[in-house]
């Protein structure tokens, strides 16, 4: 069953987000007032290296108080792909860069209310070329081992859903040869 936008408006909208108000049908007729989120899309990549660990980044996130392991993410410019913008933000974020990106998953970690498309990445390995970029984005980097995925969402320190889908899948395929 197909829902049917009708109209949708701006109820707020910044530089991040754009929040706004749908008038959609249902397949019986009826009409609802639906409250969305529109995001521009984002690029992160899960760096392994050669002992099947993963580059990671340890922060806190205030909005729901909690620390965690997160891939490093972030917006993608308009004048770069999302591949580009996935090794920029690991290059930014953990002072490695990358070495070739192949696409991993197409994600909408909250898609019921969200429009926030992630597009994750993974690279075989990585150069260290300095100091993350920004000082507050993590307070440790470290190379996680891939096995720990399980244990990690266990213990509730990987709740990023993208991050936890991605590693998810990388763990998949290595189990899977």
């Amino acid at each position: 069953m197909q829902w049917t936008v009708k109209s949708e408006r701006s109820l707020y909208a910044d530089q991040w987000l754009d929040l706004r108000l749908a008038d959609v049908e249902l397949p019986d007729g009826r009409h609802l007032d639906h409250r969305l989120i529109r995001m521009r899309p984002s690029a992160g990549a899960l760096v392994v290296d050669d002992q099947d660990r993963v580059l990671l980044i340890w922060r806190h996130r205030f909005i729901t108080g909690r620390w965690g392991w997160e891939m490093p993410m972030g917006g993608i410019s308009q004048d770069e792909t999302p591949a580009e913008a996935a090794a920029r933000e690991v290059e930014e974020e953990t002072g490695w860069r990358p070495n070739a990106l192949r696409p991993l998953a197409y994600l909408q970690p909250t898609s019921g209310i969200m429009d926030s498309a992630h597009n994750v990445f993974t690279a075989d390995g990585a150069t260290k070329v300095g100091d993350p970029k920004d000082g507050f984005e993590s307070s440790r980097i470290e190379w996680i081992p891939l096995q720990d995925t399980p244990r990690l969402i266990d213990k509730q320190e990987l709740v990023s859903s993208s991050t936890a889908t991605g590693m998810l899948y990388l763990l998949c395929e290595r189990r899977a040869r």
